[in-house]
């Protein structure tokens, strides 16, 4: 695995972005296959769970997450 560091971004209105050497487990702990930058869902409403397929776009989803 290499150093880089896992960066996850919280997009307003929409997905979680993650880039960096990541690997993603299932509750089994199997791997999904991911790229070197994939967005994970945040509204549930994506077919293709964990991963957002953009979704939020058409259920309206908002929510703005800041860091305190």
């Amino acid at each position: 695995m290499s150093e880089e560091k896992v960066t996850l971004k919280v997009r307003d209105d929409g997905s979680i972005l993650v880039s960096g050497d990541v690997e993603l487990l299932d509750a089994e702990g199997n791997k999904f296959e991911t790229k070197p930058k994939f967005s994970l869902c945040r509204c549930g409403a994506s077919k293709n769970k964990p991963f957002c397929d953009g979704s939020h776009k058409e259920i309206n989803f908002k929510d703005n997450i800041r860091a305190k």
